[in-house]
């Protein structure tokens, strides 16, 4: 990486950092928190370089993936993604075809734990604690490099819970039916790419909440 492209990355962590640190809590969220509505991280790169002249595309300050879903019959992606900057704070982010948004923060020691209730609280709010609007269809793939196979159960069928028109989209896909819970499992061995099952279980958000 050069100088000048070293310089800019700083330049934009610093500037997330700063507006994060805007960010408000409430109960419903904890333990994170989040902007009055999604920020267009595209714009807060730009505002950061612009005495510069440049840009910084995202995978400079991309810290790690969390979740990548697929769409493959219309070619649709949408991802979850997070930035550590130095102060520790873990900041959430999606991307689509559309637009790179920031979504929270969560001043958390532990990646995985933390990208673990990023996953526990977009699943229970289907996203709407982080101000989006989940699609209403299974996707064809799902990418994580989360290895605890029913702690990633639990997310979808949260998920999906209440769909009920996907048998269409593959064979796989979940169903409404007497044992949602094992459709869901079932359509999750057809389309997860994900690290082979750890034996290490994902920390859960309620347990955190739990032991406030």
């Amino acid at each position: 990486m050069s100088y000048a492209r070293r310089q800019a990355r700083v330049l934009v962590l610093e500037a997330i950092e700063r507006r994060v640190k805007q960010f408000a809590s409430n109960e419903h969220i904890w333990p994170f928190r989040i902007p009055h509505d999604p920020l267009s991280l595209d714009d807060i790169i730009r505002d950061a370089l612009r005495e510069q002249d440049g840009f910084l595309d995202v995978e400079a300050i991309k810290s790690r993936n969390v979740l990548r879903m697929e769409w493959r019959d219309s070619g649709y992606a949408w991802e979850a993604w997070a930035i550590t900057v130095d102060s520790g704070i873990h900041v959430y982010c999606d991307s689509d075809e559309h637009e790179t948004r920031v979504l929270a923060s969560l001043k958390r020691g532990n990646p995985r734990e933390a990208d673990g209730f990023f996953l526990d609280l977009l699943a229970e709010s289907r996203g709407a604690a982080f101000g989006i609007e989940m699609a209403a269809r299974a996707p064809g793939a799902v990418r994580t490099p989360i290895d605890d196979r029913e702690f990633l159960t639990d997310v979808f069928v949260e998920l999906f819970e209440g769909i009920v028109d996907v048998g269409h989209h593959g064979a796989g896909a979940p169903e409404v039916a007497d044992d949602f819970r094992q459709d869901v499992a079932s359509w999750l061995e057809h389309v997860l790419v994900a690290p082979p099952p750890g034996r290490r279980r994902m920390r859960r958000l309620q347990d955190a909440r739990d032991t406030r």
